[in-house]
């Protein structure tokens, strides 16, 4: 059974920086494309974004350029460091596979508010 812990989030200004990380476990971590996901206060969950077993990412375009999904093999950990933050990225943040399996963790809550 895959299992995910979120971790990083927190209350932030708009501008600041946060970095999640999401420790992962019940699967073969190294060969399994992985990826960050938000939903936001009355909307669906949204897809963030990924990387591959290669490293290969790709992002919404709302983050391109402002956040940075990378992986840890050996730590079964994947990141997402987020900068330039603005409210609109307010939210829970997951991660799961990619594509999702359909479980998922407790999240993490992102405030970004003055």
């Amino acid at each position: 059974q895959v299992h995910f812990v979120e971790s990083g989030g927190g209350v932030v200004l708009p501008g600041g920086s946060l970095r999640l990380s999401c420790a992962v476990s019940g699967i073969t971590f190294s060969l399994t494309a992985m990826g960050w996901y938000r939903q936001a206060p009355g909307k669906e969950r949204e897809f963030v974004a990924g990387i591959g077993s290669s490293r290969n990412t790709n992002y919404v375009d709302s983050v391109k350029g402002r956040f940075t999904i990378s992986r840890d093999n050996g730590k079964t950990t994947v990141y997402l460091q987020m900068n330039s933050l603005k409210p609109e990225d307010t939210a829970v943040y997951y991660c799961n596979t990619l594509p999702n399996t359909g479980g998922w963790g407790q999240g993490t809550q992102v405030t970004v508010s003055s």
